[in-house]
């Protein structure tokens, strides 16, 4: 069992940064691969950034703006968004499962909470 902790709602202008964070605990042996998700209102689920070791692998929409990274110290993953837009406003989660660097929810077996992103024009 993995259990993950992501931080609280945010409300951002257009333009700003945010940094999320997602405290893990449990046993990670076998889902100690890591992602971001979100779901804008109208539309599914979808992943947007995936951690494996030190490999990285991101949704074409955020590339270059979000950065996923994950502290093995304290064993709390990170997403650094900057230059926020009113379209990444959404519910996101993190996750853990046993697909590295997959973005495809069915890959991940164990989720946050939702929290819930909005950026204003």
């Amino acid at each position: 069992q993995v259990q993950l902790v992501v931080s609280g709602d945010v409300t951002v202008q257009s333009g700003s940064s945010v940094r999320l964070s997602c405290a893990l605990s449990g046993d990670m042996h076998t889902d100690k691969c890591l992602g971001w998700f979100r779901q804008p209102p109208g539309w599914e689920r979808q992943g947007i950034a995936a951690i494996g070791d030190t490999a990285t692998h991101y949704d074409p929409a955020v590339e270059g703006r979000f950065t996923v990274s994950h502290d093995s110290a304290d064993n709390t993953l990170y997403l650094q968004m900057n230059n926020l837009e009113p379209e990444d406003s959404a519910i996101y989660w993190c996750a853990a499962g046993k697909w590295c660097l997959s973005l495809a929810p069915v890959s991940y077996d164990y989720w946050s909470q939702g929290t819930q992103v909005t950026v204003s024009s």
